[in-house]
């Protein structure tokens, strides 16, 4: 046969790899894997917010041992694609308790020759209800940055914005980088990214908070999303894009402007935004078609927001990971 012909995927993964190697920078490592065929009813009869609660089956019934076989699973499948550095959010609250972390560190210290770990406290849970709150200090601890889902809070008790508070009082408190879910629901009623980046500003943590997701800023018509990109500029937001966690994001009968249900890295990108990628979960409740394919996530991206420039996809995958880590 003659020579193959260079596709441009081989072209991105090359310059990934002279950029150090590719970064997923967000997951639920510690959840991976726990989707069956039994198990589907729940992703197709739940909705997100119902799920955060379902999956206490899953924390409630693991051990040490079984989140250790998780995340050394989750862990080869990204050494075997080149992964160098690897960003995960752990669950530490009430039902799991410590059981995922300790088997996050064992995992780290078997596999520290092969790739860097961080780890973030996942807060299913919220951070106001008493004993969520015990389990958000005992976690925030015993992890690299702190993780925060402030609509958790906002749902249960209206008190998002607080949560907020707590979170950027805890990752000042104790010098790390904060990583918060926002903007998941790809509706216009939400503005966590906006809220997120005053309380930034507020707390005096420019350039140490990272938004997972956006989804929902493509909702916003074009003169507040304009108004969105400046806030992020002025606050330092960095952003991590998690292409096929929300690429299923359902139909709706809402009038808003036309997008895909994807973070809008065509738009953040030239207005200077670092973006980053993440496969968030992998084979779970959450998102069961989701293989933890690194070149998966960043095509959907690419061809989902027409952005093609393709010296800053291979920035997306390798460099504004390591950054949105806190590793540059």
């Amino acid at each position: 046969m003659s020579q193959l012909i260079r596709t441009l995927k081989s072209h991105i993964r090359d310059e990934i790899i002279k950029k150090g190697g590719w970064v997923n920078a967000h997951a639920h490592a510690d959840r991976a894997f726990t989707m069956t065929p039994e198990k589907i009813a729940i992703y197709q009869n739940a909705n997100l917010q119902q799920k955060w609660d379902l999956v206490d089956e899953v924390k409630r019934n693991s051990t040490v041992d079984d989140y250790y076989r998780r995340f050394s699973q989750a862990i080869e499948l990204m050494i075997s694609q080149g992964v160098t550095a690897f960003g995960t959010f752990v669950d530490i609250d009430g039902v799991c308790e410590d059981r995922a972390i300790i088997a996050a560190h064992k995992a780290r210290e078997v596999y520290k020759s092969d790739i860097t770990l961080k780890f973030a406290n996942q807060t299913l849970k919220g951070v106001i209800e008493p004993t969520a709150k015990k389990w958000f200090d005992i976690g925030s601890e015993m992890v690299d940055m702190i993780g925060g889902l402030p609509y958790r809070d906002e749902l249960d008790f209206g008190k998002g914005l607080e949560a907020m508070d707590i979170l950027l009082d805890k990752a000042k408190s104790l010098g790390k980088m904060l990583h918060v879910h926002v903007d998941q629901f790809n509706t216009p009623k939400e503005k966590e990214t906006e809220q997120l980046c005053d309380k930034a500003i507020e707390h005096g943590m420019q350039g140490r908070v990272v938004a997972i997701h956006g989804i929902s800023i493509g909702a916003h018509p074009k003169e507040y999303r304009k108004m969105l990109y400046q806030k992020m500029r002025d606050s330092q937001m960095m952003v991590i894009a998690c292409p096929m966690a929300w690429i299923d994001s359902g139909r709706k009968e809402d009038l808003q402007p036309f997008h895909n249900a994807l973070t809008p890295a065509d738009e953040l990108i030239p207005e200077g935004i670092t973006v980053a990628i993440g496969t968030d979960n992998i084979c779970d409740y959450m998102v069961p078609l989701c293989e933890g394919d690194m070149w998966q996530e960043l095509s959907l991206l690419s061809a989902g927001c027409r952005f093609t420039n393709l010296e800053e996809m291979a920035n997306i995958a390798s460099i504004n990971g390591r950054k949105v880590l806190g590793l540059l």
